[in-house]
């Protein structure tokens, strides 16, 4: 099959087109023509050699798939030419905290397009617990663009910073797949929403896309906002994941009793925080990884019900992956970017 293939760390250039053996499928997997597949900062870190974890090369990535069954050795409900997404994160399937009951992850828990090939490919290979149909009325696309952003949005704001009705939200990177996601979720959770962009042009599509009030972050005085949005009460729960360049103003954001929930650090990891206000206003900072299947599911009955969208900026053919890699570094986008095959 083909593949867009890394065999060492570096820039855009490092991707390169290949011939690659088909995945061999075992018991209890599903083998997956990829229709689609969508960028996340994810595979950038892990193209540079800045992902927390590594992988032998040669390496395929991408974690956000949507495509159609080849075969699933007679499983129910995935029939040949079913349409399907995939949820990105494999674990065991048997450990407690697979089976609910803790916000952990299961220790074997692994990554589509870190720890296991992705999707940059003709074909990938999954668990058939890991497989969700797809509704006809969404294009691959779209489901594509859907998977990692909104479970990691959903894990932040639902599950680690308990996010109640009539709350108020300042969403940084409103333009970022995860920014549109929490934008989305925290309005179909009766949240008020504050959100943040590098560019008029962003500020206006946050705007349409649901956010109450909207900033540009490289030129407005993000604090001041927040303040006049909560008349001078501050806000909520910060939704962060940009590190360095925002964290300051992000704790001086917050309202007394507010929780700041950070899932990356595409700035930089290292944020200054004043201990000071941090304990006087009995704020609580909160990280966040990723998500479980479980929450996968509460928020695909969101997304298949049209109460959110997945927010798709451009589509390209698989072979130029390397200009998406340079799109996405470049923050010349709002939404996701997909690679078609």
């Amino acid at each position: 099959m083909r593949a867009m293939v890394i065999r060492e760390h570096g820039g855009p250039e490092v991707l390169k087109g290949e011939e690659i053996a088909d995945p061999v499928v075992a018991p209890g997997e599903v083998l997956v023509r990829v229709r689609a597949v969508a960028l996340n900062h994810l595979d950038v870190w892990m193209r540079r050699g800045q992902a927390a974890r590594t992988v032998p090369f040669p390496h395929v990535l991408g974690s956000d798939v949507a495509g159609e069954v080849l075969a699933a050795d007679g499983i129910e409900g995935l029939e040949r030419g079913t349409r399907v997404i995939l949820a990105p994160g494999v674990s065991c399937g048997r450990c407690r905290h697979c089976l609910g009951g803790t916000d952990n992850f299961c220790r074997r828990y692994r990554l589509l397009g870190l720890e296991l090939p992705g999707g940059y490919a003709e074909k990938v290979r999954c668990p058939a617990a890991n497989v969700l149909v797809l509704p006809d009325g969404i294009s691959f696309e779209e489901g594509a663009a859907f998977p990692l952003v909104f479970i990691t949005a959903w894990h932040m704001l639902v599950t680690r910073a308990r996010l109640q009705p009539r709350e108020s939200v300042l969403v940084w990177g409103a333009g970022s797949g995860v920014g549109t996601a929490a934008i989305q979720i925290a309005k179909a959770l009766g949240a008020r929403v504050i959100a943040t962009a590098g560019d008029d042009a962003k500020v206006a599509k946050a705007l349409a896309l649901g956010a109450d009030a909207a900033v540009n972050h490289a030129s407005g005085d993000v604090p001041e906002e927040v303040r006049r949005f909560t008349e001078r009460r501050g806000i909520d729960v910060v939704f962060e994941h940009t590190g360095a360049a925002t964290w300051e103003r992000s704790v001086q954001s917050l309202a007394y009793g507010g929780r700041l929930v950070t899932c990356g650090a595409t700035t930089g990891p290292v944020g200054s925080t004043d201990l000071l206000r941090l304990f006087a206003k009995q704020v609580s900072i909160l990280g966040s990884y990723m998500g479980t299947k479980a929450e996968f599911l509460d928020v695909a009955r969101l997304f298949f019900e049209r109460k959110v969208k997945a927010v798709v900026h451009q589509v390209l053919p698989l072979a130029e992956a390397r200009r998406a890699h340079e799109e996405l570094e470049a923050s010349r986008h709002f939404g996701k970017i997909v690679l078609v095959p």
